[in-house]
This record gives C-alpha cells, sequence and structure tokens, in this order.
C-alpha cells in the first residue's frame, strides 16, 4: 500500500508538472493582454511602465520560471483586471460551484443507478424501454437549451422557482453556503438538474448494463439456489459488483462536472468559478485562467487517486500492490 501511494505521487507531480508547462505556454501564446488592459490613449512611456508591472516584458521561459517558484509557494499570480492574488478570486468562487457540481452528482446517483437498475432488471417492460428511450434525450439535448426551457416552464410559467442567482446563504466555517437555506435549494435545484442530466444519462446506461452483464454470471445462479431473497441477490451480489465501473464514471464526472459548470452557471447567472474563467478570458487574464485550469488539473488526479482507493473497498481482488 505504501509502496504503491508513493509511486502514485510520483507520477501525479510529474502529470502537475507537465501540465504547469502545457497550460503556461498554451495560455501565453494566445492573445496579447496588453492591448486590452491598456488605453489605447496611453503613451509609450505609461505602456512600458504598466507592462513592467505586469511582468509581461520578461521572456516567456523567464515568466513560467516565476510562476514556477511563487507556484512552489502557493502563489499561483496575482490577476491583472481584480489585483488581488488569483487564488483568493477563485476560493471565493469555488464554493458556489462545489455545491452545484456535488448536488448535480447526487442528482445523477439518485436517479441514475435506480432507473438503470430497474431497466436492467425488467429490460422488455414498457417503463424499462420509456427509461433506456429517455435516456438519449439526456445525451442529446444541449445543456444551454435546456437551461432556457427549464426557466420558462418553472421559473416564467409557474412560477415555481427562481431563475437566476444564488439566493439566501448561511456561513458554515466561514463559508457562505446555499444548500443550508430553502432559498438557497430553490435556486439551486434548476442548475443543478440541468447539469446533472447528462450524468443521469450515464449512469443509467452504464447501470443497466452492468445488471444486465452480471445477472447470467454462476455466482448469481448459485445464490438464487441458495435461497437468498431476490432483494439480497440483487442488492449485495448484483449491485455491488457493477459499482466499480460506476464508481470510476461518477469520480470522473464530478472533476468534469466542475471544470464543465460554465455553461449553466451562465444560464442561471450562478456566481461560481465558470462565470468567472469566462469573464477572465474575455479580458485575457492570464493569472486566472492558468491558476483555475492547475485547479482543474489537481482536483483530475486527487479524483483519480480515491477512485482507486475506492476499488479496493469493492472489489477485495484489486491489490494495491500489484504493478501495473
Amino acid at each position: 500500500m505504501f509502496t504503491w501511494m508513493v509511486r502514485r505521487l510520483f507520477q501525479a507531480c510529474f502529470v502537475v508538472l507537465a501540465m504547469t508547462v502545457i497550460v503556461f505556454v498554451g495560455v501565453h501564446v494566445i492573445g496579447n493582454p496588453v492591448d486590452i488592459l491598456i488605453s489605447p490613449e496611453a503613451d509609450q512611456a505609461e505602456r512600458a511602465r504598466i507592462i513592467a508591472n505586469l511582468g509581461l516584458d520578461q521572456p516567456l521561459w523567464r515568466q513560467y520560471l516565476y510562476f514556477l517558484n511563487d507556484a512552489v509557494h502557493g502563489n499561483l499570480g496575482r490577476s491583472f483586471v481584480f489585483n488581488e492574488p488569483a487564488l483568493k478570486l477563485i476560493g471565493g468562487r469555488m464554493p458556489a460551484t462545489l455545491e452545484l457540481a456535488v448536488t448535480a452528482v447526487l442528482f445523477s446517483i439518485c436517479f441514475g443507478v435506480p432507473l438503470g437498475l430497474y431497466a436492467g432488471l425488467k429490460p422488455d417492460s414498457f417503463f424499462g424501454r420509456t427509461v433506456m428511450a429517455g435516456s438519449i434525450l439526456g445525451f442529446s439535448l444541449p445543456s444551454f437549451w435546456v437551461g432556457l426551457m427549464l426557466i420558462m416552464v418553472f421559473a416564467v410559467q409557474l412560477g415555481w422557482l427562481p431563475s437566476t442567482g444564488r439566493g439566501q446563504t448561511e456561513v458554515l466555517f466561514g463559508i457562505h453556503w446555499s444548500f443550508l437555506t430553502w432559498d438557497g435549494l430553490r435556486h439551486m435545484f434548476m442548475p443543478a438538474l440541468n447539469l446533472s442530466l447528462f450524468n443521469i444519462s450515464l449512469v443509467l446506461r452504464l447501470t443497466r448494463a452492468g445488471v444486465r452483464e452480471t445477472l447470467p454470471m454462476d455466482y448469481i445462479k448459485f445464490a438464487r439456489a441458495k435461497g437468498l431473497s431476490p432483494a439480497r441477490v440483487i442488492f449485495v451480489h448484483v449491485l455491488k459488483n457493477i459499482m466499480i465501473p460506476v464508481v470510476t464514471v461518477v469520480g470522473l464526472e464530478l472533476g468534469s462536472t466542475i471544470a464543465f459548470a460554465v455553461v449553466t452557471e451562465s444560464v442561471f447567472a450562478w456566481p461560481g468559478m465558470g462565470k468567472l474563467i469566462i469573464d477572465s478570458i474575455n479580458v485575457l487574464d492570464r493569472p486566472v485562467i492558468v491558476a483555475y485550469l492547475m485547479m482543474i488539473v489537481l482536483l483530475f488526479i486527487t479524483i483519480n487517486l480515491v477512485v482507486d482507493i475506492l476499488y479496493t473497498v469493492l472489489d477485495p481482488r484489486v491489490r494495491l500492490e500489484t504493478k501495473a
């Protein structure tokens, strides 16, 4: 276990280092923030002073070394626009995105696993076929259109739910959270549902495929021959054995949901990291863009590590010490 953990941490550090090069170079070769941040009416002396203050007068390789040195000390740069540390800006928006993404993933599990289980156990039933047909919509419909339809129906026509914003929040551990208030939950429901539709369809189909593959197995037949109740066979023997791919997908989709919540946050005016990164891209605020992308990289690496550890809980046959 210890050897495996050290090896994975070494691999993670190498991946992060490689991504710093890709992200830093990729962001710095696209556009020139000087053209946006400096007024066209500024004279050459003023332009030179601002460029020097932003560190943009240095060659790219030296800018990268400065960035790497600051990153080791927990500093990912200072926003060109807000003149605040990039991590502080992102950290202020992160709770809103996290609670929205986690709620969306919970929706995908609560709806996707039961519906997929039913569709797998009774594939020829009318409801089972309807569920599988309906899952196609989750893959096909664009999220921005679904979000607009949800606003039109539930906010404009019916007036049941608020259309935009985060609503009332409560402070817990010094952080403002929406899920602690009823008004915040009402504001969160539509964007979380919109964000979860693709994941619900994905988990549903994955669960259904796993159930159809597991039911003919010999150990399932043996469990039934022993006289175990159908509920025990399904929830202990079938469901547990199909959870490994489900856990993998849910873990990776959590990272994807956080990273790509931009559209949903824009449609519902949700004040999260997605809206911040869109605003930063529009003004080429390089430190914020780089800091955001690096945090997403770290997030994916951490989730992959947690998923690998969960493998051993769900399937004792997985041995972390074995060589890949």
